[in-house]
């Protein structure tokens, strides 16, 4: 038995899923108007993206699925039915399968690098991007670490289970202003995450987040990305920071906004500020006002202009 988004209590067949390369994926929708695809990061799911779905489903059709390993969502066993490409599959599917010839994309860090690789395989079906909190592990001087602490935290989980390995990670460098601001919301956050599957976590955490290519390996690609991006960081995310500057120079239609006191989980800790913000950069794209960086803002000299 499960849940509905109604919280009624259902069989699991009449829950609503996509099939993607034969995984079943769960998902909400609501609202009307351009589609919205939410993709979530490692540590949560479609639930972490309830205070974007209540705001912008006034206005657009929203859409949060849970990547495959997450329950609801088929949890395969095989280590191949994982990888940063078929995340990136996984979303085009989704919107196919819906019926959204393009769609905004919203992701935050797992969910953000699957939407750089979504924008780069399906460029047709991006109208626009919403990069928050990514980069973790992509600066070359950082790779080996996230990959050693992605096995660690993966052998964490096979050992001791969901409910330990949630509490160690709600405790991280780049969580804990989310507990400073908002405790009830941090618990509540640590909490789902205690209820994911241990195998699908593992997985995820071995064959997804430590395999990923650099994106900084991706560069030329990047740079020819036609696509209206927000940027969005913490200023106390300092895995994310480094990167999301260099996104910022590298990509060709790409804005920045910097959260102060403000770690990873931005969308969370600062609800108000990230909708406000995230709807005006619809808008701008939608009455095509957001366009590429205009060269003369590339100019060496501060003091004279094309110099």
């Amino acid at each position: 038995m499960s849940r509905s988004k109604a919280g009624r209590q259902v069989e699991e067949k009449e829950l609503p899923y996509v099939k993607s390369d034969g995984v079943k994926l769960y998902y909400e929708e609501c609202g009307n108007g351009e589609t919205i695809l939410f993709l979530h990061e490692m540590a949560g799911d479609l639930r972490s993206w309830a205070p974007q779905m209540r705001y912008f489903s006034r206005r657009y059709r929203c859409v949060a699925y849970n990547a495959r390993g997450y329950p609801p969502s088929q949890v395969p066993e095989d280590f191949k039915a994982y990888s940063q490409s078929l995340a990136a599959q996984d979303a085009a599917n989704v919107l196919r399968a819906l019926g959204a010839e393009k769609a905004h994309v919203v992701g935050l860090s797992m969910g953000a690098f699957a939407s750089v690789h979504f924008s780069l395989e399906y460029p047709q079906i991006a109208r626009s991007l919403v990069l928050a909190g990514c980069g973790h592990g992509a600066a070359r001087a950082d790779q080996e670490q996230f990959r050693a602490d992605a096995e660690r935290l993966a052998a964490e989980v096979e050992s001791k289970g969901m409910k330990n390995l949630a509490g160690l990670y709600a405790g991280n460098a780049s969580r804990v202003q989310f507990e400073q601001k908002d405790p009830k919301g941090w618990v509540q956050w640590r909490n789902a995450f205690a209820e994911h599957s241990p195998i699908g976590t593992a997985m995820t955490l071995r064959n997804v987040q430590a395999k990923r290519p650099s994106l900084l390996d991706l560069e030329d690609a990047i740079r020819a990305l036609e696509v209206p991006v927000l940027l969005i960081a913490g200023d106390e995310d300092d895995p994310a920071l480094d990167i999301t500057l260099w996104l910022k120079r590298t990509l060709p239609m790409a804005g920045l906004s910097v959260f102060p006191k403000s770690g990873h989980t931005v969308n969370l800790e600062e609800p108000a500020l990230f909708n406000s913000l995230v709807q005006d950069f619809l808008w701008r794209v939608e009455a095509g006002a957001w366009g590429p960086r205009d060269p003369r803002a590339r100019a060496k000299s501060t003091m004279f202009p094309q110099q």
